[in-house]
């Protein structure tokens, strides 16, 4: 059941209207005046706005907002976590797993679970995609302005993602019926208390995937290597990605416990899922302090889903990347986001997944907020 949120204080004190949302929906959009869809979207932008805000200028928003993220599951976009997660703080409650309320046929959303939205519930709203065959005159006015466009072999634009409106989605708590484990909610595993400085996991490894992340780091072209502590390319460092002309390893502390080295060779790993040791186009290496928390934030995530806790910390606490940039966080949020649910993509056996869900857009489909908001559509070293 939902629990109680100390976060909803907050989250109130802000005098901000949140987005609220009935039942009353057809096929899941929302019936609403032109007006009142204005007022709604200006609001929901203030928010996400101020959360950005909160994140770039205090490093412990950043480390709760992955915490939740780690807790929702990587498979909503930036816009929808933040839209969620305003909605459940309002409300006071610990949200779990969302999905639709299904189609008549029993074959989507809760209904599919064989469970049922109570009378009286309030909806959460989402950004839910919508999908058509543009005109060759839209597409032509995309292009113009950078959007790609996707195009069948023949040429002509293919049914994409055109915008985005708000759908109804429903907390677990909110559902009664048949008993329902949310799969993105596993057993955490704490191996010690959160403090500020970073300390080494101790135990076995609970998730199995330390050789699957072994074969990922080498099928991204790179060595991998067990070696001595301050040896090798290591140093202090309990992990390193170094990439250099004749030299591509990772280099790991031989010396861990199992949970650590799991969780040292997955921080690699995201090192090289987030461009870290490829320059930009200026020929400038992602900030160390970036870098790092955006591979601790994508570890964490990770492992959470696998039923591993690493511990919310963050080298976010003392590097001070953001120093208040607020598109930076938000190009920080939405790498983490995507690394992450690839790299549980590829640990992940395939299962079907739900296309009714509305807060779920594919991995190529644009974040709902950036699209709302145009009128359109080195070396990676662990320290933790």
């Amino acid at each position: 059941m939902a629990t109680h949120n100390p976060m909803a204080t907050t989250a109130r004190a802000t005098g901000a209207r949140k987005p609220q949302a009935t039942t009353s929906t057809t096929n899941g959009q929302s019936h609403r005046s032109d007006g009142d869809r204005a007022e709604l979207l200006t609001t929901i932008k203030a928010d996400f706005d101020a959360r950005l805000a909160r994140m770039a200028t205090d490093p412990t928003q950043w480390v709760e907002f992955i915490d939740h993220v780690a807790t929702f599951g990587a498979r909503y976009s930036l816009g929808n976590q933040i839209l969620l997660l305003t909605q459940a703080e309002e409300r006071g409650i610990t949200a779990r797993y969302f999905l639709p309320y299904g189609r008549k046929d029993g074959s989507t959303g809760w209904k599919a679970h064989q469970r049922y939205v109570r009378a009286g519930e309030t909806a959460f709203k989402i950004w839910a995609p919508i999908k058509r065959r543009p005109t060759e005159e839209q597409a032509a006015e995309w292009e113009a302005t950078g959007r790609t466009v996707k195009r069948e072999p023949s040429g002509r634009p293919a049914v994409q993602v055109v915008g985005f409106g708000l759908a109804s989605t429903f907390e677990v708590s909110q559902t009664d019926g048949k008993p329902f484990e949310p799969p993105t909610v596993l057993v955490r595993r704490r191996v010690h208390q959160r403090e500020h400085t970073p300390q080494l996991l101790v135990g076995d490894d609970p998730t199995g995937v330390y050789d699957d992340l072994v074969t990922l780091i080498t099928d991204e072209g790179y060595g991998y290597e067990l070696v001595a502590p301050h040896t090798g390319y290591l140093n202090d460092a309990n992990g390193v990605t170094v990439r250099r002309p004749g030299v591509q390893i990772v280099q790991v502390r031989d010396d861990v416990d199992p949970a650590q080295r799991t969780k040292t060779t997955l921080h690699e790993l995201a090192h090289i899922r987030c461009g870290h040791l490829t320059t930009t186009a200026a020929d400038t290496v992602v900030h160390r302090g970036r870098g790092e928390t955006e591979a601790e934030s994508v570890a964490h995530i990770v492992l959470r889903a696998l039923g591993m806790d690493s511990a919310a910390y963050s080298d976010a606490y003392v590097l001070g990347w953001a120093d208040g940039d607020m598109n930076l966080v938000k190009e920080c949020a939405e790498t983490v986001l995507r690394v992450a649910k690839q790299v549980l993509a590829d640990l992940t056996p395939p299962e079907r997944t739900d296309e009714s869900d509305p807060a779920v857009a594919g991995p190529d489909d644009p974040d709902p907020v950036t699209v709302e908001r145009a009128g359109a559509a080195a070396n990676g070293r662990e320290t933790a």
